[in-house]
This record gives C-alpha cells, structure tokens and sequence, in this order.
C-alpha cells in the first residue's frame, strides 16, 4: 500500500522519491498524512513558545532548516533538507541556497534600517520564503510559523490568525489566502496584510 495524494489547489505533488521518505509507512491518505503532520506540527508549535529567539538567529539559513525539521522530522525523512527535484513553483533546486541567503541578507537590512513595519516585514519575508520553495512539502505552513515567530519573537506583538480557519482544507479561508499569494506574487501584499490578521 502507497501514498495515493490527491492535490488541493496551490499543493505542491511531490514525486514519488519524496513519497518514499514518509516514516509512518501505514499512512495511505491525504487526512492521515494531513492529521500525523498536524501533531508533529503542534509539537514544533509547543517548542518554539517555550523559546526566546534573537533576530540573527531566526533570519539565519541554521533556523530555517531546523524549524522544518521540528516541524516534520517524525513524518519525513528529508525534514529540513532542501527539495532535490524542481517544483510547479518556486526556484530551481540548485538555486535554493542562494536564494535563501538573498533574502535572509535582505532582511537583516530591512531590519536594521526599519524599511517596513512590523507585519509587512514579517509577511514579506514569509512571502519571499515560500517562493523559493526550500522544501519537498510544507512550504507554506513553515512559512507562516517563521511569520509568528517573527511577529511574536522580534516585535513582541500577537502572531497572524491566518483566516481562523485551517488552510490545508478545501474552504473559503484557503481560497482567500490563494488569492492573497498570488497578488503578492505580483508585489502587491495588501490582501496578506489584511488576511494575515483577519
């Protein structure tokens, strides 16, 4: 028995080198995948509330690996480890490193020189992670907890409510922030500052 995914609008499929790195080998669903990432999840969550993080150290390549490691390390095997394979989004595999570096050294300038405000500094880092695609899987969810921990860790105000709903399903939430990504794509971010704390 494998791992038969069925994709939501704005997933990532992963290929089926990636589907063979799953740990909890009697997982055959997207609910069962869905629900053994979500308590690897919290726990990432619980970790991180029981920290204190300096700025350099969350715009640093180190945290950015090693939250999706705490994030899926009991679900997949290459948690924390760069995508090998080219994505429907995001930049080539070989690219990634350098990507990265861009934007963590293009944040630290952001936030030495205060060129944004809080939440726009936050999701705008969010946005730009997310874009490169570091990752297999999970993309968007470590992506929006760097947004928290940001918001939370370097300004000291409450995290992101991201809609109040769940994002991984099918609902009104997910769609609305789809349609925030994509404009966001095209460099305006005001529907994910608005989505971000509705």
């Amino acid at each position: 028995m494998g791992l038969d995914l069925i994709y939501n609008d704005g997933q990532t499929p992963l290929d089926e080198d990636e589907k063979e790195g799953l740990l909890i080998k009697s997982i055959a669903t997207r609910g069962e995948l869905d629900e053994f990432e979500q308590q690897n999840i919290e726990d990432a969550i619980q970790w991180s509330l029981t920290r204190k993080f300096k700025s350099e150290q969350i715009l640093s390549e180190t945290f950015i690996l090693a939250l999706h490691k705490r994030m899926y390390k009991n679900v997949w095997r290459w948690a924390g480890e760069y995508r090998k394979t080219n994505k429907n989004i995001g930049v080539d595999k070989l690219e990634i490193p350098v990507a990265l570096r861009s934007l963590i050294d293009d944040a630290s300038y952001w936030l030495e020189n205060n060129v944004y405000e809080p939440d726009e500094f936050a999701l705008r880092f969010k946005h730009r992670l997310v874009s490169i695609h570091c990752f297999p899987n999970g993309n968007g969810r470590h992506s929006r907890m760097i947004a928290d921990i940001i918001i939370e860790e370097i300004y000291q105000l409450p995290v992101f409510s991201w809609g109040s709903k769940s994002l991984a399903d099918e609902n009104d939430s997910r769609k609305k922030y789809l349609i925030a990504i994509r404009k966001a794509d095209k460099g305006d971010l005001e529907l994910l500052l608005k989505f971000a704390r509705a």
